[in-house]
């Protein structure tokens, strides 16, 4: 609801009022290993009740950036903070503000669903009635109240992530640091814990950070910071991302030397072309129309075309001159995976 504003002195105060702070402040970050360069200058801010994203493909930087955030690692210059705690100087306060989720499992097995949450309470001094209250309330929100007693080895991949995400949120963090959540989930489970993340952000008012290299699950945030060999390279709303692309993608499968084929159409049309391997990418309003006059113009030497509507991937082209997924990234990939990237066929 808006502030009603009946006076001049009344809009003065209001405007002197300070601005909501940043749930997470990342202030020229960098990070450097022996010889090379995880994190070069990154600055962004998570804004209170935020669902974000940090996309990125295998070497981005991200899982550094994680680590960082999550206190794991101090980098090597610049500043981050989570809730005016200082990510490097305050761990143990930073720590207390945060619920984690690793992307390797730290559920126990063995345990059940309550004893695992039990042990979790214990590491932040919860005790008791107390605790035994919040682990009914955390089972009951993430549906698992009537599985408390069971071990988690008798449940699904998707249920045990359910677990992992019930012991982040045990101690009223005020944000969530999640890392490549949905590793290893199949579609149906991916597709609930998205959800349920959005139900944190909108009804508890808990703000959330995934790192994914999923475009499909990075058009689920509400802003992103896609980052490529150390570097932000855009950062924005998926919607403000892509609306920045000039019109349809249009690629173009070359018969022969996609570079020489390039030039010739830059020339003959004035476009903007951009060679991808054996492709070429171009940006074009009216592409449809487009595509029958390349074809035209150029018998025999276009193998196969597809003409498509502005993506993530599309952002991450123009920002980097180069794909998302290189052929050594696509090889590495599960097959859940590799199920949830964005669809390739011709149109």
């Amino acid at each position: 609801m808006a502030t009603k504003v009946s006076t001049f002195d009344d809009a003065v105060a209001i405007a002197a009022q300070p601005a909501t702070p940043a749930v997470i402040a990342v202030e020229n970050l960098v990070h450097r290993y022996e010889n090379r360069t995880a994190l070069n200058g990154i600055s962004f801010e998570v804004r209170p009740a935020e669902l974000f994203g940090l996309l990125g493909p295998n070497g981005s930087g991200k899982t550094t950036l994680f680590r960082i955030l999550s206190t794991l690692m101090i980098p090597s210059s610049g500043r981050a903070t989570i809730l005016g705690y200082d990510t490097a100087q305050e761990p143990a306060r930073v720590r207390r503000q945060i619920g984690v989720v690793f992307q390797a499992q730290s559920i126990d097995l063995k345990l059940t669903a309550y004893e695992n949450l039990w042990h979790q309470g214990h590491l932040y001094g919860l005790r008791g009635a107390a605790l035994n209250k919040r682990i009914l309330e955390i089972l009951s929100r993430v549906g698992l109240a009537d599985r408390a007693k069971e071990l988690v080895e008798t449940f699904s991949g998707g249920m045990q992530r359910r677990i992992e995400l019930g012991k982040g949120l045990l101690h009223h963090p005020g944000l969530l640091l999640l890392d490549e959540p949905t590793t290893g989930l199949d579609p149906g489970a991916r597709r609930d814990l998205w959800q349920y993340l959005a139900m944190l952000r909108d009804e508890e008012h808990v703000s959330v950070l995934v790192t994914t290299h999923l475009m499909e699950e990075a058009e689920r945030c509400d802003r992103l910071a896609i980052l490529n060999e150390g570097n932000l390279v855009a950062l924005g709303t998926p919607t403000e991302l892509k609306s920045e692309i000039g019109g349809d993608v249009v690629l173009l499968d070359a018969a022969h030397d996609a570079g020489l084929l390039a030039e010739r159409i830059r020339a003959r049309f004035r476009v903007d072309t951009t060679v991808l391997e054996n492709q070429i990418r171009i940006e074009r309003e009216g592409a449809h129309r487009f595509v029958t006059e390349v074809v035209e113009a150029f018998p025999g030497e276009i193998e196969a075309m597809s003409v498509s509507k502005p993506a993530l991937e599309d952002v991450f082209i123009r920002r980097t001159g180069h794909k998302f997924w290189n052929e050594k990234d696509e090889t590495e990939l599960n097959s859940n995976d590799r199920s949830s990237k964005p669809n390739k066929s011709r149109r």
